[in-house]
């Protein structure tokens, strides 16, 4: 049994952990903290693990607290991992941080996208980037994990494969994506109060929205591209739901006329032969839907080729708190302590 402590449960991805970790047979959390309601029981904030964690407190942080633990989750807004992780990481045996931190290799391009400067940069080269399906081998060698975001999870998933197979343009790629309103996550907000959120589309983060850098380094790195070598624009939607991530991608068939794909056959044939063996990604003729996806930590996935615009387009649906945050952290630790990848995760989806 591994003890684990999850720092900033008491929000949305502190949560789902909780709810993830209480269905694991090898995990135990030990610790639960949450600046904002500490002394508040968890069951309190979040009547539905009443059944799981009837004595369960927020606590605050005490970095002596996690002494020994075998895992450290960090679930905290950007920046607030950067001042912890110093401290925390010779007291665990793994750390796995779910925000923004320690993503990005080159802490140039924090105040670009971030606003501010990284500081802890000389850390940042001990994360690997927690996205099995593409970065599995980095993930079991390594001590830190830095938890992908969950629009670039549904956009990498998507593109990767394609560009690293050679079949579009790896630049004038276009990301357009929806979110539903748990992607902000549980702090009130005027842009996602009920009334703001009901019965409204809106596009935000127009032309600078911070997870682009996040998704032009994995697609260029897992296609053993240079991190110059993608280039993208991605503009991000707040859909009228709770949970769920849908990312359309358009990109250009590659210039290179033996490899363009001629046919949606051949991009759906990429995307099997990258998936097929992976337990947490289904390639789908059909069109993937967030409902489809929703409570499990599977990404689907598909992809198309229009002969009469010339233009290669992939679909990729997640859930954003599972796939696309807990769950994927999950994956990871399971990779981390040599367990099936699935252990303790749901890969059905909640239907209706």
């Amino acid at each position: 049994m591994y003890s684990v402590g999850i720092i900033g449960a008491s929000g949305f991805a502190g949560v789902e952990l909780l709810r993830l970790c209480a269905g694991h047979p090898e995990l135990r959390v030990v610790r639960a903290t949450g600046e904002s309601q500490a002394g508040v029981p968890v069951t309190e904030l979040y009547p539905s693990l009443a059944a799981v964690y009837p004595g369960l407190v927020f606590e605050p942080y005490q970095p002596d607290a996690f002494d020994g633990l075998d895992v450290a989750f960090l679930c905290l807004p950007h920046g607030a991992s950067q001042a912890l992780v110093p401290e925390l990481r010779p007291r665990v045996t793994w750390l796995v941080d779910v925000a923004a931190d320690f993503r990005l290799h080159d802490a140039a391009l924090y105040p670009q996208w971030y606003g501010e400067a990284h500081t802890a940069p000389e850390l940042l080269g001990e994360f690997a980037y927690g996205l099995p399906e593409l970065f599995r081998a980095e993930i079991a060698k390594a001590t830190a994990i830095a938890v992908p975001g969950c629009y670039p999870t549904a956009s990498i998933l998507a593109l990767a494969p394609l560009v690293a197979a050679g079949l579009i343009e790896p630049t004038g790629i276009i990301v357009d994506a929806a979110c539903g309103a748990s992607g902000a996550g549980r702090p009130p907000k005027p842009t996602t109060t009920f009334c703001t959120v009901d019965e409204d589309f809106t596009a935000y983060g127009l032309l600078d929205h911070r997870h682009t850098p996040e998704i032009e380094q994995a697609v260029a790195e897992h296609a053993s591209l240079a991190p110059s070598g993608v280039q993208l624009l991605f503009t991000p939607h707040l859909a009228p739901m709770n949970r769920g991530i849908l990312a359309t991608c358009y990109a250009r068939p590659a210039a290179s006329t033996t490899k363009a794909p001629t046919s949606t056959a051949d991009v759906l044939d990429c995307l099997h032969a990258a998936y097929d063996d992976e337990p947490c990604v289904v390639v789908t003729a059909g069109s993937p839907s967030t409902k489809a996806t929703l409570g499990s930590n599977v990404a689907h996935v598909t992809g198309r080729y229009d002969e009469r615009t010339g233009t290669v387009l992939a679909i990729a649906a997640i859930d954003n708190l599972v796939k696309g945050t807990s769950g994927q952290a999950l994956q990871c630790v399971n990779i981390l302590a040599g367990l099936p990848e699935t252990t303790g995760l749901p890969i059905a989806g909640v239907y209706p």
